[in-house]
């Protein structure tokens, strides 16, 4: 297996003002399951471990991953528990709202396939399921695939909405990126995981337009971003974390894998979904710039 990964995926329901709309969109979502659909799409063989509601939204996150070539044969299925949704309402432009409603099924460490982790390439996570309640059995995947020596990528993916105790957020993202060998950050996380900014790992700064950075054997590389239409771009750092693995597991210089990132990137932000628009490898020419 290139990359195991695991985490939570919810149904998405994307809508104006809720308290005047009358239309709604339904998709599905989750930053490690954005990055399996990225990385499968580009032809690497991933494994997707989470726990979904044995209900309609479950069985759609599990279509979707199948159809997508993603190996879910780790994912537990709750019956008696629903799948969470979180709801993006679109307010100012592209400026989207999100509440997450998170009551459902919990991935837990008793889930986590010690052996299967270990067998893999490369174990990404986020700070996303840090913060939700998988926290115990991501920590237990880190710690089995430090033991066996596979690279840890983190991408910290802060969100504000799910940490209420900036303190907590500031301690436990700050453990989690010291575990890393790769280590996605944007530039206003960084002072949230200043422990992890020294010593050997890659440390990608992502600067949104403004290109971004990766220091690989005390060595600083940039690419600039690209220039692309967006119509919503979440889901946007999900897509640069898989554009970014999949062109060093292809074994590319540091410069391109900041500028396939940056590809699935604008792919992700062409469209509503923050999925749907990934490309596959025979794809990834159509938005390359000359120079």
């Amino acid at each position: 297996m290139d990359v195991y990964t695991l985490g939570e995926a919810f149904g998405v329901v994307t809508s104006g003002r809720i308290r005047h709309e009358h239309e709604a969109r339904l998709d599905v979502a989750g930053a490690e399951f954005n990055v399996a659909i990225g990385l499968s799409r580009l032809g690497h063989r991933v494994s997707w471990l989470g726990k979904v509601g044995g209900d309609e939204l479950g069985s759609r996150i599990l279509t979707v991953l199948r159809g997508e070539g993603v190996d879910v044969s780790d994912t537990r299925v709750d019956e008696g528990s629903p799948t969470g949704m979180l709801l993006k309402e679109s307010r100012l432009g592209q400026t989207a709202r999100v509440t997450y409603y998170r009551t459902g099924a919990r991935l837990a460490q008793g889930n986590v396939p010690v052996d299967r982790v270990a067998a893999s390439r490369v174990l990404h996570v986020s700070g996303i399921t840090a913060a939700l309640s998988a926290r115990d059995a991501m920590h237990a995947a880190v710690r089995a695939a430090r033991t066996a020596r596979v690279p840890v990528s983190v991408a910290i993916d802060y969100h504000d909405q799910l940490w209420p105790d900036l303190r907590e957020a500031e301690e436990t993202l700050s453990v989690l990126a010291c575990s890393a060998d790769v280590l996605f950050v944007r530039q206003s996380e960084l002072d949230l995981v200043k422990p992890a900014l020294t010593g050997d790992r890659e440390v990608i700064v992502m600067r949104g337009a403004r290109g971004a950075s990766v220091r690989v054997d005390g060595v600083r590389h940039d690419a600039a971003g690209l220039s692309a239409p967006v119509v919503d771009p979440n889901g946007s750092g999900d897509a640069f974390v898989a554009g970014y693995l999949s062109a060093a597991l292809d074994g590319l210089h540091p410069t391109d894998r900041l500028r396939r990132g940056f590809l699935l990137a604008a792919f992700a932000s062409s469209g509503p979904s923050d999925w749907q628009g990934l490309p596959t490898r025979a794809e990834l020419p159509l938005l390359e710039l000359d120079g």
